[in-house]
C-alpha cells in the first residue's frame, strides 16, 4: 500500500510514517517546514532498510501540480498538515486560518476525484470551554468570542471536520475524523507552547518552570505509539468511516502537579513560577480549565484502548530531552 502523510516531518507524522514502513508499505510525505523538522525523518531518509520506501516533498500542500500527483499514486492519505500549537495561533492568526481550512479543502477535493480513503486530524480544542468530563464526540462545541483569536483554530478545525463530513455524506467520501487529546513523546519540543517538553527542558536546565493561570487546569496526556497504533487500526476499520472519533490518554493531571512531577523525576532543583495568563499571553488568549476525553468509541470500533499512564509519557520525554540537550552541549564545546 501506498501511504502519502501530509504534515509528515511533524511530531505524529514522522512517528506514524516510521509505523507504515515497519508494516511493509510505501511512504510518501509532504512538508513544507513551517513546524515539521527534517531531524524527525531523517533516519527514514538515510535508513537501507527503507530504501526505495519513503520519499519526501519539501512543499506546500498549496502546490497544485505536486499535491495532485501523490494523491493521485497513493492509496491512502493522511492529513496532518495544519498550524499547530496555541503560541503559533496566536502570533500567525491569519495564515493559521488559510493552512487548516484552505489546505483541507484541495485535500478533500483531490481525495473525493481520486476516491481516496482520507483521515482528517482534528483536535480536542472544537469541544472549546468545557469543564465536564469525559467530553464524547457528541458533546456540544462552546467557544468565546470572535474576538479572541485563540479561539479561530478550534473554529477552523471544527469547519474542516463539517467540510469532510460533508464529503462523506454527500459524495461517499471514505473518511475519518480523529481528535487529539494532547499528544506527546520523543521527538516534541516546546517551541509552540508543548507543555510537557517546555516544562522538562526548563528542569533539566536548572531554570524556573513556569505554570501559566494557577496551574488548576487539567489534560490528560497521549503517548505517540498509543496515538499511531490507533490511526493505523482506525483506518483499517471499514466501521470507522464517517465518524469522529476522539484519541487521548488515561490519566487526568493538572498542570501544577505535572510541574511538580517533573521536577522530582529530573531531580531538579527548580522552582515554579505562576504566570497570570494576561502577562504570558496576549489579549486574545482564553484557556481551556478542562480536557479529558471518553474512549469509548475507539475501542469500540477497533477494540484499542490508548494504556501508556503519564509516568512512562515523562520517562520518555525526560530521556529524549537529556540526550537532546546533551548532543547541543557537545555541538557548543
Amino acid at each position: 500500500m501506498k501511504v502519502l502523510i501530509t504534515g509528515g516531518a511533524g511530531f505524529i507524522g514522522s512517528h506514524l510514517a516510521e509505523r507504515y514502513l515497519e508494516l511493509g508499505h510505501k511512504v510518501y510525505v509532504i512538508d513544507d517546514l513551517s513546524t515539521g523538522r527534517t531531524e524527525n525523518i531523517s533516519h527514514l531518509q538515510q535508513s537501507e532498510k527503507y530504501d526505495g520506501r519513503f520519499f519526501f516533498t519539501h512543499d506546500t500542500i498549496f502546490n497544485d501540480k505536486v499535491l495532485l500527483d501523490l494523491v493521485g499514486i497513493c492509496d491512502l492519505v493522511v492529513h496532518l498538515a495544519a498550524a499547530v500549537g496555541v503560541e503559533y495561533i496566536l502570533n500567525n492568526p491569519l495564515s493559521s486560518l488559510k493552512t487548516n481550512i484552505g489546505g483541507t479543502e484541495k485535500i478533500l477535493e483531490l481525495c473525493h476525484r481520486f476516491q481516496k480513503k482520507v483521515l482528517l486530524a482534528s483536535t480536542s480544542e472544537v469541544y472549546g470551554n468545557q469543564t465536564h468530563a469525559p467530553l464524547k464526540e457528541t458533546d456540544g462545541c462552546t467557544y468565546g468570542p470572535s474576538t479572541k483569536a485563540r479561539w479561530s483554530y478550534a473554529a477552523s478545525k471544527l469547519l474542516d471536520e463539517f467540510m469532510a463530513l460533508g464529503y462523506h455524506r454527500t459524495e461517499g467520501l471514505p473518511v475519518v475524523i480523529v481528535r487529539f487529546f494532547n499528544t506527546v513523546g520523543p521527538k516534541q519540543t516546546g517551541r509552540y507552547g508543548m507543555v510537557i517538553p517546555r516544562l522538562v527542558d526548563q528542569a533539566l536546565k536548572g531554570e524556573t518552570l513556569t505554570v501559566y493561570g494557577d496551574g488548576s487546569q487539567s489534560r490528560t496526556f497521549t503517548h505517540v505509539k498509543d496515538v499511531v497504533e490507533a490511526l493505523v487500526q482506525l483506518l483499517e476499520t471499514p466501521e470507522a468511516e464517517g465518524e469522529v472519533v476522539n484519541i487521548g490518554g488515561v490519566e487526568e493531571t493538572s498542570i501544577l502537579n505535572l510541574a511538580q512531577r517533573i521536577i522530582k523525576k529530573t531531580d531538579s532543583k527548580s522552582k515554579i513560577n505562576l504566570i497570570p495568563y494576561d502577562v504570558a499571553f496576549s489579549k486574545d488568549f482564553e484557556d481551556m480549565q478542562r480536557r479529558v476525553p471518553s474512549t469509548e468509541k475507539l475501542n469500540s470500533l477497533t477494540g484499542f484502548r490508548t494504556s501508556i499512564k503519564l509516568d512512562e509519557i515523562l520517562n520518555d520525554v525526560i530521556e529524549d530531552r537529556r540526550s537532546n540537550l546533551s548532543r547541543k552541549l557537545k555541538d557548543q564545546a
